[in-house]
């Protein structure tokens, strides 16, 4: 098999001092860019001296996130069904998906499954939302949750209004979990209709079973499924394995989405001792595709000596400037001077980057100091792009007032 060798060449790197799970404070940046090449190391946390903004960032003072409200119960999801109702959907870890509409949280949970799902360990609970591409005709969305004995299942439900018929549902998969952590959650339809489906290595630490690796195992990977066909559903013909896996060797991927513009992948893996690390997979890349963990942590070895042949992040960071990475997505918002960047955060110190590809570089800068345990990102109809945190506060990038 092959692998495509994928050389990020550009990194900003955040100087801040902090606790886990506190802000702490950004105070030094800096570009370090290399020219691409199979053998180029990643650069390494050396303290900044200096700010510098890419030509092609925008100045980012005059946007803010604005809070809109306070009261969500540990939001993990933020989803949009694109029905045209500019409705907000978002998914609470202990088992409810509320909607925000004109302003406001509506009286009654679009759907409640309290009952079904173990969230009381840290990383469990309900973890994933996706609405079919056809929901506007079908009703039809999905969900990812553990459930009392602590594995994943991915499951279908049925809607109509701003209610879900929580009696509809069709469990897809269920996959074993060994360990109480790790479980990944996030699910998307890509351009090509198929549903994909993040999950951790099964936990523990130093993926002990080897699960990222191991090509018959379902944890530690990106699953694709074909959801319109089979019974609960069928394998694409064209996925590499001839399994549900479409990509392999992850840790902890946190929130993946494509770019609603070119279809492009992008996947945040938190990482274990010393590196958070954001991949991205290029509309068209065939399936198969090796992101590393756990031989690699980020673009360095994590058993044994970098393996140069895998496919390396596009952007990473260390544990000095952060410990759990919150994917996002590509903004293709009213903002035209965003428009391309790829925003995403850490839990820990509320930091968010932002991250642009080109032909033959990467760059990645601070944009925001939010002050917030990250947990999720979103977009609306429109591509306005929203964040909330472990607090329960939701916000909107926006532009600030005058």
């Amino acid at each position: 098999m092959k692998y495509i060798v994928w050389v990020p060449v550009s990194i900003m790197l955040i100087a801040c001092t902090s606790t886990a799970g506190h802000a702490g404070t950004a105070t030094l940046l800096i570009s370090v860019t290399s020219t691409p090449s199979a053998v180029t190391p990643a650069p390494s946390a050396i303290p900044p001296t200096d700010i510098v903004h890419a030509s092609d960032f925008p100045e980012t003072d005059k946007y803010e996130w604005q809070l809109l409200l306070r009261g969500l119960d540990r939001p993990v999801d933020i989803q949009s069904a694109y029905d045209g109702s500019n409705r907000l959907f978002i998914a609470e870890k202990q088992g409810h998906i509320q909607i925000y509409r004109d302003g406001e949280i509506l009286d009654d949970p679009f759907l409640n499954i309290a009952l079904r799902v173990n969230d009381i360990e840290r990383e469990q609970g309900l973890l994933g939302l996706a609405f079919h591409p056809a929901y506007e005709q079908n009703g039809y969305f999905y969900v990812n949750y553990t459930d009392h004995a602590g594995n994943t299942v991915i499951s279908r439900f049925r809607a109509q209004g701003d209610l879900a018929d929580h009696e509809s549902e069709t469990v897809l998969l269920r996959v074993e979990q060994p360990y109480i952590n790790h479980n990944g959650g996030a699910l998307a339809f890509g351009p090509d209709g198929y549903l994909y489906i993040a999950l951790g290595d099964g936990g523990g630490s130093g993926d002990p079973f080897g699960n990222a690796q191991n090509l018959d195992s379902l944890l530690g990977k990106i699953l694709r499924i074909d959801v319109d066909n089979g019974n609960p559903y069928s394998i694409p013909a064209d996925n590499p394995f001839r399994n549900e896996v479409w990509a392999y060797g992850l840790r902890n991927p946190w929130r993946i989405s494509f770019d609603s513009l070119t279809g492009d992948l992008w996947i945040a893996d938190v990482g274990e001792r010393s590196w958070e690390e954001v991949n991205y997979l290029q509309a068209g890349l065939a399936g198969g595709t090796n992101l590393g963990w756990s031989i690699m942590e980020g673009s360095h070895g994590y058993e044994g000596e970098p393996d140069l042949s895998l496919r390396r992040p596009a952007a990473e960071y260390s544990h000095d400037y952060g410990c759990s990475v919150t994917g996002g997505y590509v903004y293709r918002g009213s903002f035209r001077d965003l428009h391309g960047i790829y925003l995403y955060g850490d839990y820990c110190t509320g930091l968010i980057w932002g991250t642009i590809l080109s032909r033959t570089s990467t760059r990645t800068e601070l944009l925001f100091e939010t002050g917030q345990n990250i947990t999720t990102f979103g977009v609306d109809e429109a591509g306005e792009m929203y964040m909330a945190g472990d607090n329960g506060n939701l916000y909107l990038l926006t532009e600030k007032l005058d």
